[in-house]
């Protein structure tokens, strides 16, 4: 019986410590990120494709760090950026991305204004989320502070 209770003990222990470990993923990275105003931040036809392309590979390896990284259509936002460079790079007027959806290969073509905005947006408000949720999450806790 005594076993029992202390293999019980120290199995809460160690559940206790890994969701307390994993609550405090608020890095200066998602700090930054939460301050940013997207609108601005991805705007193509101000800031240029080059620019809004850094802003994106700057906060998109944070995002796939924390598993927040957004995915659209199937397609990963990692996929997005690797595919711009390309398409940047040989001064395409439009991008064709490449990924696998239920096993099979396949491609979708995005003009390349649009393609930069929406990597732009998916990395940065990915950790915003972050963010919202560390701020936020006890709204989501039923009877915590609310009188019915």
């Amino acid at each position: 019986m005594k076993t029992m209770i202390k293999v019980a003990t120290i199995l809460g222990l160690g559940a206790a410590l890994a969701i307390s470990a994993s609550a405090e993923e608020v890095t200066p990275m998602v700090k930054e990120a939460a301050k940013l105003d997207v609108k601005k931040v991805c705007d193509v036809k101000a800031n240029g494709l080059k620019k809004v392309l850094a802003v994106a590979e700057k906060y998109n390896p944070e995002a796939v760090k924390l598993g927040v990284e957004f995915k659209r259509l199937g397609i990963t936002n990692s996929v997005y950026i690797k595919g711009l460079k390309k398409a940047i790079a040989k001064k395409e007027k439009k991008v064709t991305l490449h990924y696998k959806a239920k096993g099979k290969k396949k491609q979708k073509t995005f003009p390349v204004d649009y393609a930069t905005w929406r990597a732009c947006t998916f990395a940065v408000r990915s950790l915003q989320q972050v963010d919202e949720a560390q701020k936020t999450w006890r709204l989501a806790v039923p009877g915590d502070g609310y009188k019915f």
